[in-house]
Parts: structure tokens; sequence; C-alpha cells
């Protein structure tokens, strides 16, 4: 497949012997589908795709050469090792060339993936924004009604302490402590493809998330060098089952609320964490049908990004690709009077300053 490759780039004249000067354009990275055949490609513009890995066989490099990552897993583990500089080049070929040459296709001609395929670990926030917790206070999946004189939801209770080796609260923390739960990465889907209603289920929810994509292997990791870890950052859609197991057991069922087959559009592509400005400090916009859902800013998580990856990694070592949901603003379905839920025909448009769009269609499931 190589070779084939290299020869239609070769017949459309394309090769270039002198090292390229590296660009220093942003740039994204996604997984595509051409002609059946899947690969990880970088994004320019949000309109291009360079073929990472036929444009590695005929870009010249100024250095040793890197094996071309074998997907997005292989180069976020090696985006440091010489991936990033590899990337670089290449882009500064393409942006060099006055044709464009055959590794580089227009991206409404492929079909676009789930980024990571898949994420070992999706590691989800629940309750993260204050205004989002007390429009849930009250509702099956949320947290206890408001009582006469307790703190409102977000804030610490006055019985609230350290989880000894997984958070250690400050003294002056007036937050309530994380609280994470997974989701089945089974649930992953790509921009573009359609959120299925499960059969039977009509109470359906959605919530607009900040992802961010685990870089390197990480366990008990210091607040100080969070940062280390995370390669970059994306979307999720949380879909959210709200119907319940049918039964009063021990609480929610995180299970059926979260892990539907769909319930885990992710993407559309993973921006590397070089081209995103402060996560702490991100617009969001969510949009169903053109009616505006959700409208916030990642300034307002009680727990920022930080501090979810040395929660979550006190607990389970992360693994490069895992992917950290960071929780959803307020202005979910669910919690509107009455409550919106999704249905057919519906389309979703999560929004995250300087990291993308994430599209989807809603759908029924066929029944069995």
């Amino acid at each position: 497949m190589k070779r084939l490759i290299l020869a239609a780039v070769l017949a459309a004249g394309c090769t270039s012997a002198e090292p390229p000067t590296p660009s220093t354009t942003p740039f994204k990275l996604g997984t595509f589908e051409l002609g059946g055949t899947h690969f990880v490609g970088v994004v320019l513009d949000d309109s291009v795709v360079i073929d990472l890995a036929a444009a590695d066989l005929v870009v010249g490099t100024s250095g040793e050469r890197v094996a071309a990552p074998a997907d997005m897993k292989d180069l976020i583990v090696r985006y440091d090792q010489g991936v990033r500089t590899r990337i670089q080049e290449i882009v500064g070929s393409v942006e060099s060339t006055e044709s464009r040459p055959g590794y580089v296709h227009s991206l409404t001609a492929l079909k676009t993936l789930p980024p990571i395929m898949y994420p070992t670990n999706m590691v989800n926030t629940a309750l993260n924004y204050r205004e989002h917790a007390l429009e849930m206070a009250g509702l099956e999946s949320g947290p206890p009604a408001l009582v006469a004189g307790a703190p409102p939801p977000g804030f610490a209770t006055p019985t609230t302490t350290s989880s000894p080796g997984i958070w250690e609260r400050a003294a002056d923390d007036n937050r309530w402590n994380p609280y994470m739960f997974l989701k089945a990465s089974s649930s992953v889907i790509a921009d573009g493809e359609a959120v299925l209603l499960p059969v039977g289920r009509d109470r359906i929810d959605s919530e607009c998330e900040l992802g961010a994509v685990i870089g390197r292997a990480a366990s008990r990791v210091p607040l100080a060098e969070a940062n280390d870890y995370i390669f970059g950052y994306t979307i999720e859609l949380d879909v959210s089952d709200r119907g319940g197991r049918g039964d009063e057991r021990y609480g929610s069922d995180w299970l059926i609320t979260k892990s539907h087959d769909t319930f885990g559009p992710l993407g559309p592509f993973i921006v590397p964490k070089e081209f995103v400005g402060d996560p702490r400090n991100l617009a969001v916009q969510y949009v169903i049908n053109g009616a505006l859902f959700q409208e916030a800013n990642t300034a307002l998580m009680i727990h920022d990004v930080f501090d979810q990856v040395v929660y979550a990694s006190n607990i389970l070592t992360l693994r490069p690709g895992d992917v950290i949901a960071t929780g959803s603003p307020a202005g979910v379905g669910s919690a509107r009077n009455p409550p919106i839920f999704l249905k057919p025909g519906d389309i979703s448009v999560c929004t995250y300053e300087g990291v993308g769009t994430l599209t989807n269609p809603i759908e029924t499931a066929s029944g069995r």
C-alpha cells in the first residue's frame, strides 16, 4: 500500500528532496478514512487534511527520519520524540508548494473518524459547574435538593473531608470534592455520526464538554505537573439516559445513564495544547436545532482541568489517548421546565473556543 501511495505522489510530481523549513502554523490532528483505508491526518484551517504517512514518504527531512505514526495513540506517545518536528516539516512543505500534493485532501472528501480509536479510559467529571449542579438539584440524577441551611450545590458541606490518598483538601477550600465516573469507550462515535436514541428510552439528554487528551502515562500526578501530562484538547458530547433503571437500589446507574452505544461523540479533531489558549478560560456554546442551550466559559469550572488530572490519576493510571471530559455547564434539557429531551431529527452542535465544533444528528436506533 505504501508503494502504491508513493507511486501516485511521484506521478503527481510532488517529491521534495530538500528539507523544508518547519512551519509554525497551528494544526489539528484527526483520524480519517479514504477508499477504505484509515490514516492519521494533519488538519489545516479546518478545511484540508495532510495524510501524514503518505507525506512522510516523499517530504525531505532536516534530521534523522522518524517512523510515521501508526495511529493517533502512537502519534501522541512519540509527539515529543520527533513526530512534532516531522509534522512541522511536512506542513512547511505543503505551504511552500504551489500546487496541492497528492497527499493533501479536502476535508469534505474524507470520512472523519473518532480522533482516537479508542481511548482506553473515558473519565468524565460530574457536576463541575455550580449553575449546572444547581439546575440538577432534586432531579433523579442530580445532587440532593436544597435544604434549609445547607450550602448551595458546588460548595462543601460541613462534613466534607479529604479523601485520603486521592484528594487532599486545603483548609480554605470551600468546593465540594471532585466526582468522576467512567464512560465506556465503546460509546465513542465521530463528528457527523448519529447519536442513536435507544429503543424504548425517551429521556435522552446531552451535555457539551471539553475533553483533555492524556499525553503520557499519568499516575499520582502533582498539581504543579498536571499540564505536562496533557497532550491536547478535543470535545466530547456527553449523552445521558435520564430514564433510570426502574428500581431504587444503589442510587444512580451510571452504566445505563452514560454508556449506551453512540453516547460518546468525540472530536472532530485533537488540538495540541500549544495551540490552545488557557483551558481555564475558553468560551463554550451548545446549540440544538439552532436554539442556544448552553453558553458559558471554562473559567466557571469548580475543579479545573489540572485538578481533574490530579484526582483521576490518584485513582487509576491514565494512558496516552485517554480522555477526561471536564464537565458540563448549565443549560441541559432535562433541567428545563418542561424538560426537553433529544428527538429524531435534532442536530447537536457543540463548540469550544480554540478547539472546534462537534456536530451530530440525532436518530432512532433500529429495533432488535
